[in-house]
């Protein structure tokens, strides 16, 4: 019989067995980190994430908020659940004013923001840190210069905002309504997350990267001129499909008609055929076929 020695010894050693695949797992992401670099270790991390099955429940929350998911043709529905996969394991998402966080949460904010990810080579909002998510509409306050150069302290109740430092700011309850109505050209986390990604490579402007300096011209043109016809429409006292706050400033007016564009497309198209087509060049898609 083997002394108590040698069945702790025994016992020591299995331990020790057992550790090793998570050493030699630690160690070869290590590895692949220092010879890939930072990107391709994303992107093994990403994929890893990828090959997981997605929760039915989350599958469960689709269906039930997000009437547009049904909607979509089945590639197109493997490749939201694969983003919202990345976006939950990748983006931390934080509560405000009490509000606690929950899986609908995540995966419904996640889903909506995967829209504009489809079929595209982009990144996962590489500039985003966390997701702020506020119970419903919540004030901001900041100071602005006025024409004189005075300083003042605004106020603003709000239902989303993009911010260049890396965090978006979602009231919930809008996003709850944003995704039960995908046919009424307003959607906060649309709206948001087109900031972010007019935001990756500096101040949004209304100009996000294209991928390769030759699109800026076309972009320019016809953006630069929907976004003056509509500034004169509403001098006029006049209507139209795009939102009025798309008048505020080019920035505004890229993430608003990503909303209509993704929403309304048909509509869009009708209207406003060239701004419809450097929009479905930008993302790839074409929602009027889903």
């Amino acid at each position: 019989m083997p002394s108590p020695r040698a069945q702790i010894r025994g016992v020591t050693f299995t331990a020790s067995l057992l550790w090793l695949p998570l050493f030699f797992g630690a160690l070869a992401a290590s590895v692949a980190g220092w010879l890939w670099g930072p990107a391709s270790l994303a992107a093994w991390r990403r994929a890893r994430v990828q090959r997981r099955p997605f929760p039915a429940a989350w599958r469960d929350i689709l269906r039930r908020r997000m009437p547009l998911y049904a909607r979509l043709p089945p590639d197109l529905q493997l490749q939201l659940k694969k983003h919202v996969q990345v976006l939950v394991a990748e983006k931390p998402f934080v509560g405000c004013a009490g509000l606690a966080v929950t899986d609908e949460m995540r995966v419904l904010v996640a889903a909506q923001a995967a829209l504009l990810l489809l079929n595209r080579r982009a990144g996962y909002f590489p500039g985003l840190r966390q997701v702020l998510l506020y119970p419903g509409a919540f004030r901001v306050e900041r100071s602005e210069d006025d024409a004189a150069g005075l300083q003042h302290a605004t106020r603003r109740v709000l239902s989303g905002e993009s911010w260049q430092q890396g965090q978006v700011l979602l009231s919930w309850e809008d996003v709850l309504a944003g995704a039960a109505d995908p046919q009424d050209g307003h959607n906060v986390v649309i709206h948001e997350f087109a900031h972010q990604l007019d935001q990756e490579r500096g101040r949004a402007n209304g100009a996000p990267w294209l991928g390769r300096r030759e699109a800026y011209g076309p972009w320019a043109a016809v953006l630069g001129a929907e976004y003056a016809a509509l500034r004169e429409r509403l001098a006029r006292g006049e209507g139209g499909l795009i939102d009025p706050y798309g008048a505020t400033e080019p920035a505004e007016f890229f993430a608003v008609v990503s909303e209509h564009f993704f929403e309304q497309p048909a509509a869009l198209a009708a209207a406003h055929p060239a701004l419809f087509g450097q929009l479905a060049e930008y993302y790839r898609t074409d929602p009027r076929h889903w």
